[in-house]
């Protein structure tokens, strides 16, 4: 399972760094997937706890079996980061990074990608009913473009929302794809991402509610700290990024560390190229008066 699940953690430094780790600190990876920045925390220091959470069965399953040499220094749970209750703990630091992982990605049965002819799922917690292909196939036509324009910025959103509409029923990444690369003009078809990038981002949005979760998670974490412990989020696409750049200044609660984002080294990006486009964000709890 872990093999089938690894993937490289990105900024692991800046992360390490951001966290500023601390002998008998307890931290809460709130996105744990495969392990790789808890197992990072855990190697700072050997006093060190982590608290590990996922709203994904597959990454918890890997991330026990990889984090498994720590033994008891790790605690897991399994659901969505906005919705952890952790009553009276309070933690040293709480790492969030957004996104997909490589893994997910990769796995054409989840449906993320249109790189791999797959069921259109989309769903980080597989529990959960709401489907790419139920809002592709039952959402109407201004919904559809609603969501296009709003999570993926696409400017032909109601072009493409309509041509969907009219095409419907879908049931593979890959047909949705073709049909969305047909109905755009050959200037855009052939740009430097594909047409069905950012519909694609939009849908993987839609389905797991990410913007909303997140801006759940921004409102209850900084409750979660000890006094002077430290939030860090690697967000990967501009509406997140916004959204945390604009939560940490607006929060009365917290002090902003990184006045702009930390990004990856051109040699990091050559060796993890899921990297290029992370950006990480560091605030800190201030201490009561």
């Amino acid at each position: 399972m872990a093999d089938t699940y690894s993937h490289i953690p990105v900024l692991p430094q800046a992360v390490l760094m951001g966290l500023a780790i601390h002998p008998q600190g307890h931290y809460l990876d709130a996105t744990v997937g495969g392990g790789g920045h808890s197992g990072q925390i855990l190697d700072a220091d050997p006093t060190v706890r982590v608290t590990a959470i996922d709203q994904d069965g597959t990454a918890i399953a890997a991330a026990r079996e990889t984090l498994a040499p720590w033994g008891e220094r790790v605690t897991f749970w399994r659901g969505n980061f906005a919705q952890f209750e952790p009553g009276q703990q309070r933690f040293d630091g709480i790492l969030a990074d957004l996104g997909v992982s490589s893994p997910q990605l990769d796995n054409p049965e989840r449906g993320f990608s249109f790189r791999h002819e797959a069921p259109l799922d989309m769903r980080m917690d597989q529990r959960q009913d709401l489907t790419a292909a139920e809002i592709i196939n039952h959402w109407d036509e201004v919904e559809l473009a609603r969501i296009f324009y709003t999570y993926g910025e696409e400017r032909l959103s109601r072009r493409i929302a309509r041509e969907i509409v009219a095409q419907r029923p879908f049931t593979t990444t890959t047909a949705l794809a073709q049909r969305i690369a047909q109905c755009v003009p050959g200037r855009y078809r052939h740009g430097r991402i594909h047409p069905a990038t950012r519909v694609f981002q939009a849908l993987r949005i839609a389905v797991n509610g990410e913007l909303t979760v997140l801006e759940t998670f921004l409102a209850r974490s900084p409750d979660w700290l000890t006094p002077t412990g430290r939030l860090v989020v690697i967000s990967f696409h501009s509406l997140e990024d916004r959204l945390v750049k604009h939560t940490l200044r607006g929060d009365e609660r917290l002090q902003v560390i990184t006045k702009k984002p930390q990004i990856a080294t051109q040699e990091e990006i050559a060796t993890n190229p899921r990297s290029r486009s992370a950006k990480l964000r560091v605030a800190q709890a201030k201490a009561p008066d």
